[in-house]
């Protein structure tokens, strides 16, 4: 790679981190694990579940701005780095040994979120929100810091079959939330919400391999390997062909948001409150919003967002089994472009073809479960449970995928202050043990302690920001109605 290609590359990192740097400083997230749940979530809690902002006592709140990164990986380690402490060299390294290697990562920023009370029986809710996800996984394959070229890397991967995946999608919404109570007795209420959204995708790719084999012979008595099989497609969408480095970020900007298609998305949430059958008498506080368990259902990103094709996508298959592993190390030692990396792959196979028209991703549909326990003294237990709908990324259809299976958070909790330890499962079978604090409208987390204190554990966690106000009449936050029953007349 030439200096002037590292000189391009790094600058449009630079304006990408810009243009994310920009959209964060201004909004709120998903994976608030430490307010799941909690009667004080209001606006957070909406992608949670479109009903929980029934269960929220006060007649407004409102999300200045907030924002949350969640990242997971098996790949790499990097040693020399966390949240509390920034050298200026981060050091890092490649997992080394025979495995299924796994990257995931998702960011979701709210632009001004709101909810409004209609009465005790009614709420609504509306925003803008920004949100990303990508993932990433290969096969079983042998790697160590070791190799020098590919034919080290195929001498210690014998007889393997080599497959990788990656899809990565990002997007701005904008939302508006109804919720309503569709039943209420003595035993408890059922809420029921819905969330309807309208997107705006902002970047999308996609990478798929499947079935590479080489074939192994013996020159001189040296080891040599031949392309075997292989199948490969790629893509990524148009705007990014618009981004040129002879024009202002802005001008840039403004083209890369320009090419974007639209779509829509849906949640649907219930959530039934059981009711205390303790007996109530005139004196006692308000309790309509008090509950002694409290189960949501919720379906949550039912959606997709459409891409137009960019000029580099390609589907290639049938590789030419005189390739060598000599021959792929000359190809793309110095390559430095896709448009480059497109020659060299064009000489490799037989079947290679542009790709055009438009792909679709879709949004990380999924059911989940929360379940949320009071205890006295304002503590309280919540578990949820997230299970994605959509498929592997191998098929003809990519979806990208929410990386938490399981949450179990203990907190002590008052309109003004809160203390959290969120305990995490990702699907990946990763345990995390977060923390969290609220200090009135501040609320601030963490997914996993380790990367606070941990040099070599910040690519496995992420963190979480919100400010968020609420009317503050009474010292505990809640509403509260006498009774007209109970009213001393007036003379």
């Amino acid at each position: 790679m030439t200096l002037r290609q590292k000189e391009k590359i790094i600058r449009m990192q630079k304006c990408i981190t810009a243009v994310l740097l920009v959209f964060s400083l201004g909004a709120s997230a998903q994976d608030y694990h430490a307010v799941e749940g909690s009667p004080f979530a209001g606006s957070l809690g909406v992608a949670n579940n479109p009903a929980s902002i029934l269960s929220t006592p006060y007649p407004w709140d409102i999300t200045l701005f907030s924002t949350q990164i969640k990242n997971s990986t098996n790949a790499v380690r990097f040693t020399n780095y966390s949240y509390l402490s920034h050298p200026d060299t981060i050091g890092y390294d490649w997992t080394k040994g025979n495995l299924q290697r796994f990257a995931a990562f998702n960011y979701n920023v709210h632009l001004l979120n709101v909810r409004l009370s209609l009465g005790r029986r009614q709420a609504i809710s509306f925003g803008a929100n920004l949100r990303g996800y990508l993932s990433a996984r290969t096969g079983t394959v042998n790697y160590n810091d070791t190799l020098k070229n590919m034919n080290d890397f195929f001498l210690i991967n014998e007889g393997a079959s080599y497959r990788a995946n990656m899809v990565t999608s990002s997007w701005l919404e904008l939302y508006g939330t109804y919720s309503r109570t569709l039943w209420d007795d003595e035993y408890g209420r059922l809420n029921a919400g819905v969330t309807l959204k309208v997107t705006r995708g902002l970047s999308g790719a996609y990478l798929r391999l499947t079935n590479g084999a080489v074939t192994q012979s013996t020159q001189q008595d040296t080891p040599v390997f031949n392309l075997a099989t292989a199948t490969a497609s790629y893509g990524y969408s148009s705007n990014y062909d618009f981004w040129h480095d002879n024009q202002s970020t802005g001008t840039n900007i403004r083209d890369f948001t320009k090419h974007t298609q639209s779509g829509a998305a849906v949640d649907l949430g219930i959530e039934y409150l059981v009711k205390s059958q303790g007996v109530r008498t005139y004196d006692d506080a308000d309790d309509y919003f008090d509950y002694e368990w409290k189960i949501g259902i919720s379906l949550l990103d039912l959606g997709a967002n459409k891409y137009t094709y960019g000029s580099q996508s390609r589907f290639a298959a049938n590789p030419k089994t005189t390739v060598t592993d000599a021959n792929l190390n000359d190809k793309f030692d110095n390559v430095g472009s896709m448009k480059e990396f497109n020659d060299s792959l064009g000489t490799i196979v037989n079947t290679f073809s542009r790709l055009q028209g438009y792909f679709t991703i879709f949004n990380p549909a999924r059911l989940v479960i929360n379940i949320d326990r009071p205890l006295p003294n304002n503590f309280a237990i919540n578990g949820d449970l997230t299970l994605n709908l959509g498929g592997n990324n191998y098929g003809r259809r990519l979806f990208t995928k929410e990386m938490t299976l399981l949450a179990l958070t203990p907190r002590w909790e008052t309109k003004k202050w809160g203390g959290y330890l969120p305990l995490t499962v990702t699907t990946d079978g990763k345990i995390w043990l977060g923390a969290a604090g609220k200090a009135g409208p501040l609320l601030f987390g963490v997914h996993n302690l380790g990367t606070v204190f941990s040099k070599t554990r910040s690519s496995n966690g992420g963190f979480y920001l919100a400010l968020v106000i609420r009317p503050g009449k009474r010292k505990d936050g809640f509403r509260q109605k006498e009774d007209k029953q109970y009213t001393c007349p007036k003379y």
